[in-house]
């Protein structure tokens, strides 16, 4: 019987069967089976093929300071860990039209103007499309070189004769291996085209910077295994309707995962927002339903306003709408509520947002949303001297406000901008009791 020339691989864990299934035998996720080429059979080698390595003790293994190359972009800096490293590979992903190919250009524009040497390898639009982009950028944009195509053997070919030492791949979905009978972007492709570019890079010592699409979910596309294989995972978030955009790093090998850098979206392309707490703390309304959240974006401190809206509903279920906040801590939020601080929003539809498009993922903003849900149910205002009240905490599921990280950093951001006023967890308040000081004893106790 005929070898099968295909086989069908499972994007997210890379399992193989021989046909197609809805859903994955390994993992037990969804739609994800995709069918791609069969890969050669291995040569067979001889037992004696191998030798053994000799293992040496980590003291005596040498680690060279690298020197890193920095972008001129601060906030991209930060977010790598002080710079590109030589040899790496970055993935860098985001929804469309969020400003991935703006920053990349901009970042290449500013290492040429610094005198490094860069390329440009455009797939999804002609050289002429980038350059329209490219002119509103300030630095050295225009003097970036770029190569049109989608065919990985020329792109391999320019890198090894070009030898550039950063270098930026727009998008890594669309390059295709013509060996491969797959479409651009199917797994055994996404695969092949990811391996062999690392290759290059660290052979070469280039900086390689993959841009990716993600899914409707948000969450980055193509097999998992490309997760793996980079050294870091950039997610660049935003609204295109919105101007602030912020970038977070998944994955990094040769820096922390804790940092974020904020920008915003002007006519002459991405700026960085080295303050952004004043713009947000400026923008807050005062009105029933805001306060200001001291979190936390990496090691420094980000204040950024929660707004809720409660309203009366005949819906069942009534509407639970998040954004910028996890919709599950929503939940627990509200559950918490009702049964700690005897506030029942169970007949009203209620909605979060944070203000700006920024994503708040921490469970320091806990305290905030539940003050915001309480002034909003309410009808009063937070802030009793003129200013917007600021809170940070964690809901314990037995009513308890929980110590978060760096309260004293969070105070001191809240203090820098006069905000004076800042309910957390010190003091071994419970849920009801910062609700009632908050509030001024407009809360009834709970039962």
């Amino acid at each position: 019987m005929a070898r099968a020339s295909s086989v069908f691989a499972c994007s997210s864990c890379g399992q193989q069967t021989p046909k197609w299934h809805g859903r994955c035998p390994g993992c037990g996720e969804w739609n994800t089976i995709a069918e791609e080429a069969r890969p050669a059979a291995p040569e067979p080698r001889s037992r004696s093929a191998g030798r053994p390595l000799s293992p040496v003790p980590l003291r005596r293994v040498d680690a060279p300071a690298v020197e890193r190359m920095r972008t001129g972009i601060g906030e991209l800096d930060r977010v790598l860990g002080g710079g590109l490293v030589p040899g790496s590979l970055v993935l860098i992903g985001g929804s469309p039209g969020v400003g991935k190919s703006t920053l990349t250009t901009a970042a290449l524009g500013s290492l040429a103007a610094a005198g490094r040497k860069v390329l440009y390898v455009s797939g999804e639009e002609s050289a002429a499309q980038v350059r329209l982009r490219a002119q509103r950028l300030e630095g050295g944009a225009l003097d970036v070189p770029i190569v049109a195509e989608t065919e990985l053997e020329p792109v391999l070919a320019t890198l090894e004769a070009e030898r550039p030492e950063a270098c930026v791949v727009d998008s890594v979905q669309v390059l295709y291996d013509s060996s491969l009978s797959g479409s651009p972007g199917s797994v055994g492709q996404v695969r092949e085209v990811a391996g062999r570019l690392m290759r290059v890079a660290k052979a070469q010592g280039t900086a390689i910077v993959l841009v990716g699409h993600v899914t409707k979910e948000g969450s980055l596309a193509g097999p998992r295994v490309l997760e793996h294989l980079v050294d870091c995972v950039l997610s660049f978030e935003g609204e295109r309707e919105r101007t602030y955009r912020t970038l977070r790093a998944l994955k990094n090998r040769f820096g922390s995962t804790n940092e974020a850098g904020v920008f915003e979206m002007r006519e002459q392309g991405l700026v960085e927002v080295q303050d952004a707490s004043a713009r947000f703390v400026s923008e807050a309304t005062r009105a029933p339903g805001s306060v200001v959240l001291c979190s936390m974006e990496g090691s420094r401190p980000l204040l950024v306003e929660v707004q809720a809206l409660v309203a009366p509903t005949e819906l069942v279920p009534p509407r639970r709408v998040a954004n910028g906040v996890d919709r599950n801590r929503l939940a627990l939020v509200l559950a918490v509520l009702a049964r700690h601080a005897g506030l029942s929003l169970g007949q009203s539809d209620v909605f979060v947002s944070v203000a700006g498009g920024v994503r708040v993922e921490e469970p320091g903003a806990d305290l905030a949303i539940a003050l915001a849900l309480a002034s909003a149910a309410k009808g009063s205002e937070l802030s009793g001297d003129g200013r917007p009240l600021a809170a940070f905490g964690e809901l314990g599921l037995t009513g308890e406000l929980r110590d978060v990280a760096h309260a004293d950093r969070r105070i001191a951001e809240a203090g820098k901008f006069g905000l004076e006023r800042v309910l957390h967890p010190g003091g071994g308040r419970n849920v009801g009791q910062a609700l009632r000081a908050a509030l001024g004893g407009r809360l009834r106790q709970a039962a």
